[in-house]
Formats: structure tokens, C-alpha cells, sequence
């Protein structure tokens, strides 16, 4: 008991009617975006990143620290009662 012919023909007909037709080649334009999109990150995911420049100890270190006294500051706008 499979579905012949005619019954995948009325499918499509109410899936369309439902839908529209502008809705399902907005539906499958964005899904084979997704699919290309995806094809291309499994090929680039085979290649080594490339390197950054080098950046100085001092850099780094500075760096670091002000992320950490980013992470820790709290913006609060104060607010007078009148």
C-alpha cells in the first residue's frame, strides 16, 4: 500500500493551495542556502585556519586584564527622585 501517482499529484495540489506559491519558493530558496551554506562549511572545515600575526607578551597580558575588569563593571544608570 504506497502512494501512486495520483495521490502524490493531489498532495501537491493542496500543499500549493495551502501555501501558496510564492511561500514554498521562499521555503525552498532559503533551504538550499542552508544546504550550499553547509557544503561549503564541511569543505572549509578541512583547512587549517590561517595564523594572526604574532602579538607582543605585554599585549596579551594588558589584554587579558582589561577583558576580566570588563567583565566585572557593572553599568548602572542612576536615577534622582523628585
Amino acid at each position: 500500500m504506497g502512494l501512486s501517482t495520483t495521490h502524490l499529484i493531489i498532495f501537491l495540489v493542496i500543499i500549493v493551495v495551502i501555501f501558496g506559491t510564492k511561500k514554498l519558493r521562499n521555503i525552498g530558496s532559503d533551504l538550499g542556502g542552508a544546504v550550499k551554506g553547509f557544503k561549503d562549511g564541511m569543505k572549509d572545515g578541512g583547512e587549517k585556519p590561517a595564523e594572526s600575526p604574532a602579538v607582543a607578551p605585554h599585549t596579551q597580558q594588558v589584554s587579558a586584564t582589561a577583558t576580566a575588569a570588563a567583565k566585572e563593571t557593572i553599568d548602572v544608570e542612576a536615577k534622582t527622585k523628585h
